[in-house]
């Protein structure tokens, strides 16, 4: 399957999913953008398949529905193997924000903790509005570059072999101030 062909099923499994919880609590549309904060007419594409959510729409949703965005993106691959080979390691990308996400680790039923690997542009961010599972513990470990971190108000600078860890209570931004990339792996530990 050519990379397009496989990012189109992704995305469309995900839209499913995304409706499927929706239903799942019994919300409406209205309900459901009253409570995330994104438009009705965003979220009805969404479901339909006709829009590829940005990172920042995925961590809203996810806030709403207490996952980590992990999980979900988890729930609509196949049930994953003990060993992880690279190449199938799902890759998602959120090419308006240059975020780059690989599932390394991925989430599993009966394990707490996953592994990410985030890849940020030179220059750019992403911003979360809340933990998606409040209390929920991060170790970001960067790889190569330099990112800046906010959690609680304080901004935190990571550079090469450093590692900042913390319990996710509230909204988070990660940005790459550059002039190169930034390749970290990201432990979620859920409470």
């Amino acid at each position: 399957m050519r990379d397009k062909e496989l990012r189109d099923s992704v995305d469309a499994r995900l839209a499913a999913r995304l409706a499927a919880l929706r239903a799942e609590r019994g919300w409406s549309l209205d309900e459901l953008s009253g409570r995330a904060g994104v438009s009705r007419s965003t979220l009805s594409r969404l479901e339909r398949g006709e829009l590829s959510p940005t990172t920042s729409l995925l961590g809203q949703l996810c806030t709403v529905y207490g996952r980590t965005m992990s999980r979900l993106l988890t729930e609509v691959e196949e049930e994953p193997a003990p060993l992880v080979r690279a190449a199938s390691q799902p890759v998602w990308t959120d090419e308006r924000s240059g975020f780059v996400r690989r599932s390394v680790s991925p989430p599993h039923p009966a394990l707490r903790a996953e592994v990410i690997e985030g890849t940020l542009a030179a220059g750019a961010a992403i911003a979360y509005e809340d933990a998606p599972v409040p209390g929920v513990e991060q170790h970001v470990w960067v790889l190569d570059g330099t990112v800046e971190i906010t959690v609680e108000g304080a901004v935190h600078t990571v550079r090469r072999g450093d590692c900042l860890r913390f319990r996710l209570r509230g909204p988070s931004h990660f940005r790459c101030p550059g002039p190169d990339p930034v390749r970290y792996a990201l432990m979620i530990v859920l409470p």
